[in-house]
């Protein structure tokens, strides 16, 4: 029997133990299993409450178990739910016993979704939605899923790719009347409207995006600058608690140490970077490198100094606001000239409430406003784009060749089929489904 026509478990719930935990059940196998073990096929959709037996008629648990036949199921498939108690021991003898039916196998990462997605119970968008929802940690990294979750960027594809294949249809017809002078301008001029029309809604969409779909990884900070100056200090007091050590003594941080911050819902990635100083002790050496090559990568780089060093950073890409500390030893410290010159007293406090603040703003100019968003992931925009490029130059081919412009509204719909996973993607489908957990 080929994987696919097999029926699949695996534990849906969180880590055990638990107070209850969730076996799922999906495949034509599912109704005679629940049937087997629970001495009973339920009423589907209502959850009973029955005495698990294996097959050797031992019980196994006092359990609720729950019906759905297909395909109005999850997955489209028959599906069962176990709901026992989430001890190990309970868990490993059901799944002994599911183990033990014929056609029955553990579930591979994200199979019960791809399952799901073969079965038109959502389409390739809503799979990406659901895969960010389960691994976003903060609020707006969840309401981005949600958006997708939702299917408003699947939904729109839809009808995105149902006008363009009615726009296709009239200037095929033109091509067909051609004979007839007057049909073909009759048919194309709607034509025409409809993918000015659709272009222009693709291009708002794109226009909005920004770098929003760069939620789902967030935004990273590095906190660079010469040794001693309080860079582990700043770390742990952005963090709210002890993730670097700190020493007074220079060269105390050697390697990249790395934090993940909520800040106001978006995820920041904060990194403590040795010092760089030039230096003859390999390990720091490899440290200042390692530094180094950090904070050119960073979307972000605080450069820290205090009373007592300065120096300048290096050359990077990414903005440099300049972060003067220990200003509660200096007398008359003040602000600098810049809008991102901050004095702080890392220790003490002082001067971190407005360098929260000012993170928290430049995260938002960073993403862009997430009204209205609806592309999270590179494939999605590239899509997209491939799209708008091939609606474009349908418009400039009608004039030249109705024969042309057809094939770019063709070359269109078929980007947006591979938006929604309906056509050609076999070869992303593992990549994404095999990111989902088991049981999922």
């Amino acid at each position: 029997m080929h994987p696919r026509e097999q029926t699949i478990f695996a534990l849906s719930s969180g880590r055990l133990p638990s107070a209850i935990a969730v076996v799922r059940v999906s495949g034509p196998q599912a109704g005679a299993v629940l049937a087997s073990l629970a001495g009973k096929m339920p009423v589907p959709r209502m959850a009973t409450r029955v005495l698990l037996r294996d097959g050797a008629a031992q019980p196994i648990d006092d359990a609720v178990v729950l019906w759905f036949p297909g395909p109005a199921s999850a997955t489209g498939e028959d599906v069962a739910e176990f709901h026992v108690h989430g001890g190990r021991a309970v868990l490993a003898e059901l799944f002994a016993a599911l183990s033990g039916f014929d056609d029955m196998r553990a579930a591979e990462p994200g199979e019960f979704t791809r399952r799901a997605f073969e079965n038109g119970k959502l389409d390739l968008t809503e799979a990406e939605g659901l895969d960010d929802l389960i691994h976003a940690d903060t609020d707006r990294q969840r309401r981005q899923a949600l958006r997708l979750l939702k299917g408003l960027l699947g939904d729109r594809a839809r009808n995105w790719r149902t006008e363009i294949i009615e726009a296709s249809a009239l200037i095929e017809a033109g091509i067909d009347f051609s004979d007839e002078a007057d049909v073909p301008t009759e048919l194309l001029e709607p034509a025409l409207v409809k993918i000015k029309t659709l272009l222009a809604e693709i291009q708002e969409v794109l226009a909005a995006q920004g770098r929003s779909e760069r939620l789902r990884d967030g935004l990273v900070v590095a906190i660079a600058g010469p040794p001693n100056v309080g860079k582990s200090t700043l770390m742990n007091a952005l963090a709210r608690r002890e993730v670097a050590i700190v020493s007074p003594h220079a060269g105390t941080t050697r390697d990249v140490i790395e934090v993940q911050l909520d800040l106001d819902g978006y995820p920041v990635t904060v990194i403590d970077t040795a010092g760089i100083r030039e230096t003859e002790d390999p390990v720091e050496k490899e440290g200042v490198r390692r530094a180094r090559a950090r904070a050119a990568e960073a979307d972000l780089v605080l450069w820290m100094t205090d009373v007592q060093s300065d120096g300048n950073p290096d050359d990077a890409a990414a903005p440099v606001w300049r972060v003067r500390n220990k200003i509660d030893l200096e007398v008359g410290a003040a602000r600098g000239q810049r809008e991102t010159d901050f004095g702080i007293s890392a220790s003490r406090g002082d001067g971190l409430t407005d360098l929260r603040l000012a993170l928290v703003k430049f995260a938002q100019d960073y993403f862009g406003s997430e009204q209205g968003g609806l592309i999270g992931r590179e494939r999605q925009r590239k899509l997209l784009q491939l799209t708008a490029a091939a609606l474009q130059r349908s418009i400039s081919a009608i004039g030249d060749g109705e024969e042309l412009a057809a094939e770019d509204l063709r070359l269109a719909a078929y980007s947006l089929g591979k938006l929604l996973g309906r056509v050609d993607v076999e070869d992303i489908l593992d990549v994404i489904f095999r990111e989902f957990c088991i049981g999922k």
